[in-house]
């Protein structure tokens, strides 16, 4: 479970052998959101609304590099 950055107090994870659809872990302390990582909805979990928000822009800034990682650390999920 590589952390691949953190920022203000928020932890942006992708896990090996994870699950479809391509998606990071945004932690912060005891909040845990899964976000898509193409249409950065939520998947499972929250965050509070302003922690939401800065993990949203940090994906929007780093969708290709989120998804090569994903796919990377999950090969057999690749199409």
């Amino acid at each position: 479970m590589p952390t691949i950055d953190f920022f203000e107090g928020i932890k942006i994870n992708i896990y090996s052998i994870d699950h479809v659809p391509p998606h990071i872990h945004a932690v912060y302390s005891e909040f845990e959101a899964l976000l898509v990582i193409k249409t950065r909805e939520i998947y499972a979990g929250s965050l509070p609304v302003k922690q939401l928000r800065k993990a949203i822009e940090w994906l929007k800034e780093n969708e290709d590099a989120a998804l090569y990682t994903f796919y990377a650390l999950n090969p057999g999920l690749k199409k």
